[in-house]
């Protein structure tokens, strides 16, 4: 069974983009499709999600006085440490000994809010080896039909707006056999600002996406008030924050929300190489942008311990939660479109597998229960899944 112990030390408001012209990156002439895509674009603004690509960086990359003197900006949330839960195998075990598992959340927040009440539209974990610095990432898709940490089963992104970061962290722990404690929450602004005060980033943009990344950095220049220089040409190049923020958002290519999500940790990698070249200067231009904008579990000392050696942090890897050879999508009833994990336990092995180098890793009786219990709610909706043993 979970149980509670102390640590030890795509559904989103597309609807308005959908309905705009695809112009191939180019500017409109002065037709009416422009000018029809602008009036929708200001009568219901699209939201541009923030993901926490920035503050990861800043908490792993910043010195010590430097982080001594900015983090006081940050929003400090104390986790109450017996609310969270952490399967019995999981707690029980020393395979993980050595790692540190963060939660990163990216929510959707214009008024500063960064607790219970705001869907996280970005969910990753970072796992950091704390012996050779290398850092793994793996995006829990948000539309993931999951336990939502309260024994009520709907998409991974609700457990956030429903019980704040403790529930999502549960979310986490529960279904993936995870020990997180720990996790940090960016708000609406800041990507932008913190590419652009890095000079950019280098991205490898393709025919399939170019379009779509004007169309979305439009929308993401109507909301901030700003203009917009269309990206003109494909292939490896640096782009600025809005065109970078406008790739993270491109979902209508092949591989749908998947790829957007293996975007934003190709974003995510890009920023975390330029920011190991920043200046001072650079970096206490960002956090005094940012840092207002972050709520986190973690004071400064554990936030320096994870400076110890920070030139030699690197991230070495990241994937997708549930894995490509192991999911589908359907609408699940009133529940709306959500991928499915076909065996969350087969799927939590490949996690372990991938995060630790766990090659003989077992579910837990915890994960089997819960997988078992998504196979009977929409095996329906979906066709019948593997089944946990």
């Amino acid at each position: 069974m979970a149980t509670n112990r102390r640590r030890p030390a795509y559904e989103d408001d597309d609807r308005e983009y959908r309905r705009r012209p695809s112009n191939g990156g180019r500017p409109a002439s002065g037709g009416k499709k422009r000018s029809s895509a602008k009036a929708k674009a200001k009568k219901k603004k699209k939201k541009i999600i923030l993901f926490v690509i920035e503050i990861f960086v800043l908490l792993l990359m910043l010195g010590v006085l430097y982080l001594t003197l900015k983090t006081e900006k940050m929003q400090k949330v104390t986790i109450n440490e017996e609310d969270i839960v952490i399967n019995e195998q999981v707690a029980e075990s020393t395979v993980m000994k050595g790692y540190r598992n963060i939660a990163l959340f990216g929510v959707d927040s214009r008024e500063g809010a960064l607790g219970k009440g705001t869907r996280t539209d970005t969910i990753i974990i970072a796992s950091i080896n704390e012996d050779t610095h290398e850092v793994k990432l793996s995006s829990i898709y948000r539309d993931t039909y999951l336990n939502l940490g309260n024994d009520s089963y709907n998409k991974a992104n609700s457990a956030y707006a429903k019980g704040g970061p403790e529930q999502a962290i549960n979310m986490l722990n529960m279904n993936l056999d995870m020990n997180i404690t720990d996790y940090v929450t960016c708000g609406f602004a800041g990507l932008v600002d913190t590419i652009d005060e890095l000079g950019g980033v280098e991205i490898d943009v393709d025919s399939a996406e170019i379009g779509h990344l004007n169309n979305y950095g439009l929308c993401i220049a109507e909301d901030l008030n700003t203009k917009y220089a269309p990206v003109k040409d494909t292939g490896f190049q640096n782009l600025t924050g809005l065109q970078a923020t406008a790739y993270c958002r491109i979902r209508y290519t092949k591989g749908d929300d998947f790829k957007r999500a293996e975007r934003q940790r190709e974003v995510l990698m890009a920023v975390a190489e330029k920011a190991k070249k920043a200046n001072v200067s650079t970096l206490n231009t960002i956090a005094n942008k940012v840092f207002p904008q972050v709520a986190t579990s973690l004071d400064l000392s554990e936030i320096l311990s994870l400076m110890g050696n920070v030139a030699d942090y690197s991230i070495v890897d990241n994937t997708g939660f549930p894995f490509e050879t192991n999911r589908t999508t359907g609408n699940i009833g009133k529940k709306g479109s959500c991928v499915v994990p076909l065996s969350l336990a087969d799927n939590v092995e490949l996690l372990h597998k991938f995060f630790f180098n766990d090659q003989n890793y077992t579910a837990s009786k915890d994960v089997k229960a819960y997988s078992a219990e998504i196979e009977s709610e929409t095996s329906q909706y979906v066709g019948k899944s593997k089944s946990a043993e």
